[in-house]
């Protein structure tokens, strides 16, 4: 193991991401809030795009406390999955100014899992603790032959091959690893600094078999009302963008329809019908369209306002 470990960090020291900007500084908020966007979003447009203008907004756990939920939902408008947006502001109202040190008090609040509880005392605190996400999963998978096990198996082998001198940079060793070489389909075995003691490198496919995701088809009616250079919006109550400003809904007209366009959320794979109408039952509020971008609104708004012009 104390090979391995070395190889590791000398391949992490060559290769690993070090410019990353939330691997670059000691905040712990900003690393908090890196990992909660990281969760389902590429790095590079957390990085390039997300990240320093939520910081630039909210630069601090206090600042984001203290703000309107509304503002925090615009900001975040384009990441989706905004319950993490929302469990963000729910944390920082509740610890006020610094996040705990403590896995099992991180666990106590909103969002934050056992990945993300782990990866705040490694990569903030530089406890001595194992990180699991999707990237660290496989290579112990392969690295170990793990096939067809429980979580709790694969945890107990991060904490068995842990670098107790230097846990954080031997995790996100790990996790660039997953990343960059280790990767789900064809991956660079021959780039791999684990490759002579990994049990799994002669079928490293068979250790990343995934069940083949449904998705829930959807039709979406909603209805396009322009006066005096607003737009009519209504808050979402639904499952999907919720308190999110989008669309209001509407009976469908055939000689109304302005187009249709398809759009993904989560396990949802919609059709967006959209139409002209003076006839609105829900209850909207009137936004000025050359400042809509900064109102929180979802995604699917943000496609169905580019699809209309």
């Amino acid at each position: 193991m104390h090979n391995v470990q070395n190889k590791l960090l000398e391949w992490y020291e060559k290769e690993g991401r070090h410019s990353l900007l939330w691997r670059n500084t000691t905040d712990i908020y900003h690393i908090y809030l890196s990992e909660i966007m990281l969760q389902q979003t590429q790095v590079n447009r957390v990085e390039q795009e997300y990240y320093p203008r939520f910081l630039e907004k909210f630069p601090t756990l206090e600042k984001l406390a203290d703000s309107p939920l509304d503002e925090v939902f615009a900001c975040w408008s384009g990441l989706g999955y905004y319950s993490r947006a929302r469990n963000l502001h729910a944390t920082a109202q509740t610890v006020q100014n610094s996040l705990p040190s403590d896995l099992k008090e991180l666990l106590k609040l909103p969002g934050i899992g056992k990945y993300t509880a782990s990866a705040i005392c490694s990569f903030g605190y530089k406890q001595s603790v194992p990180v699991v996400d999707t990237n660290i999963a496989r290579v112990l998978k392969r690295f170990f032959a793990l096939l067809d096990v429980k979580e709790a198996v694969i945890w107990e082998k991060a904490e068995e091959l842990l670098n107790h001198q230097a846990p954080r940079e031997h995790n996100l060793a790990l996790m660039d690893l997953g990343s960059m070489v280790c990767l789900p389909k064809n991956p660079k075995c021959d780039e791999c600094p684990l490759f002579d003691e990994c049990e799994g490198k002669n079928e490293p496919e068979l250790y990343t078999e995934t069940k083949k995701k449904e998705y829930e088809s959807l039709e979406l009616f909603y209805a396009l009302l322009v006066k005096d250079g607003k737009i009519a919006l209504k808050l979402s109550h639904g499952p999907m963008y919720k308190n999110m400003l989008e669309l209001p809904s509407v009976e469908p007209v055939e000689e109304n329809l302005i187009g249709v366009f398809k759009h993904s959320y989560t396990k949802y794979r919609l059709s967006v019908h959209l139409y002209t109408t003076e006839d609105i039952q829900d209850e909207v509020e009137w936004f000025e369209l050359d400042k809509i971008e900064s109102a929180p609104i979802s995604s699917l708004t943000k496609k169905a306002l580019r699809f209309i012009k």
